[in-house]
């Protein structure tokens, strides 16, 4: 019994040692910063900030396709820049995570060792410990014998408990570390939709590049001409809600029947919001949006809306980012308008998109749709008159001043 009980107590008070000086060994989780990287980042944020001033100081230069040109293959190194930025990013953390989740997974079995050897000391100690004064004495060499082993027992018991405490912290504190790790995969993953968004956005600038070179087929002069068509037509948009009073806000416009629906232009819905990111606003100069958001909803496109148009930026010419194209399309569909006279068309069944110079000019101020009608009595759905659905279209324009009708082909 006196031998058992020796070994116990050497075991206990030994394996503290052994225990602590495990633990003092568990590596760290926290990953070393790298010099290198920080350089990159910083070199990557200056290139992004001249490109950004460079791409502003061209858009202060003089309007030429030429100028035009420069300023989307700058945006586009700029946001190849962002990519390789977030790239970057999102290696860094991968690294990052990976290395944590090694380490983690040693780190707890390591505990579990631990936290199993403790047990089985305290067990072992406090059967030890259990055992009555008198048993122990009998044991003992001497009275000093025996004051020295219950010392002994009780400090390797209360070792043995700060111990398994500690271990329990440690626990704790790495999981603490896992759930930080687990945020830094929540990050990426963010970073990698954003990255998403940055391709998405690079595929857009390539095809208005190559739209541009193929609406105006490279030619300075054919690219002068269209950009001074649209701005004539947007000036003239302008131009008419100034003589109406003003492009003021107003509500509960739309109204939606067999036919399709009828939109306002000025519809406090979308009425505020800028021309496909331009200037001007769907209040002021969205007639043309809202016309043939109306038409989209009499063929069946029930869910299309002027922002919904208005939404998709290829819809619009990349010479004149607010001049709507011909051909467009929204809820998957792609239209185009076409010239044609406007009883032929109506007596199909089919509406027709009017424009109407309020000038009396040769452009276009005002676009509206007509729904039916013939020989001069139209009925009207007009997107900037409040609550302009089915009216007569003489009680508010001459038919004269038509200057441009267009059937809408899918």
């Amino acid at each position: 019994m006196r031998k058992l009980s020796l070994f116990i107590l050497i075991f206990s008070v030994v394996g503290i040692f052994v225990v602590k000086s495990s633990s003092a060994q568990t590596p760290e989780l926290t990953p070393t910063p790298t010099p290198d990287n920080s350089a990159q980042a910083q070199n990557l944020q200056n290139q992004i900030s001249d490109l950004q001033a460079k791409i502003s100081k061209l858009k202060g230069e003089e309007t030429t396709l030429k100028s035009q040109i420069s300023v989307m293959d700058n945006q586009m190194a700029l946001t190849e820049l962002n990519i390789a930025g977030i790239e970057r990013q999102i290696s860094e953390l991968t690294s990052d995570i990976e290395t944590a989740d090694k380490k983690i997974g040693k780190i707890e079995g390591s505990l579990d060792k631990l936290s199993e050897v403790l047990i089985q000391r305290i067990k072992a100690t406090y059967v030890v410990g259990s055992a009555s004064s008198f048993q122990v004495l009998l044991s003992s060499n001497d009275v000093h014998d025996f004051v020295e082993r219950a010392k002994y027992l009780r400090i390797a018991q209360q070792h043995d408990k700060q111990l398994i405490y500690d271990t329990v912290q440690a626990r704790n504190d790495y999981a603490n570390q896992k759930d930080i790790y687990e945020d830094e995969k929540d990050k990426a993953q963010r970073l990698q939709d954003e990255l998403g968004n940055y391709r998405a956005q690079l595929e857009v600038e390539k095809q208005a590049k190559a739209r541009l070179l193929a609406e105006t087929q490279g030619s300075e002069g054919n690219y002068q001409r269209l950009l001074a068509q649209a701005r004539a037509q947007l000036d003239g948009f302008s131009e008419f809600a100034s003589s109406q009073g003003g492009a003021t806000i107003l509500s509960n416009q739309t109204q939606c029947d067999d036919w399709g629906c009828y939109y306002n232009q000025r519809d406090g819905q979308w009425g505020n919001n800028p021309l496909n990111g331009t200037g001007y606003t769907l209040a002021s100069d969205g007639c043309l949006v809202t016309s043939m958001a109306m038409i989209y909803t009499h063929y069946g496109s029930r869910g299309v809306n002027p922002q919904t148009i208005n939404s998709n930026s290829s819809n619009f010419a990349s010479y004149y980012p607010a001049f709507l194209l011909k051909v467009i399309s929204a809820d998957g569909k792609t239209s185009s308008r076409v010239y044609d006279a406007i009883d032929g068309v109506l007596s199909s069944g089919h509406p027709v998109v009017v424009g109407i110079s309020y000038d009396n000019g040769p452009i276009a101020d005002h676009f509206v749709v007509f729904s039916s009608g013939s020989g001069g009595t139209y009925n009207m759905k007009d997107p900037f008159a409040p609550n302009g659905n089915n009216i007569d279209f003489r009680t508010r324009y001459p038919t004269a001043r038509i200057v441009d009708v267009e059937r809408v082909v899918f």
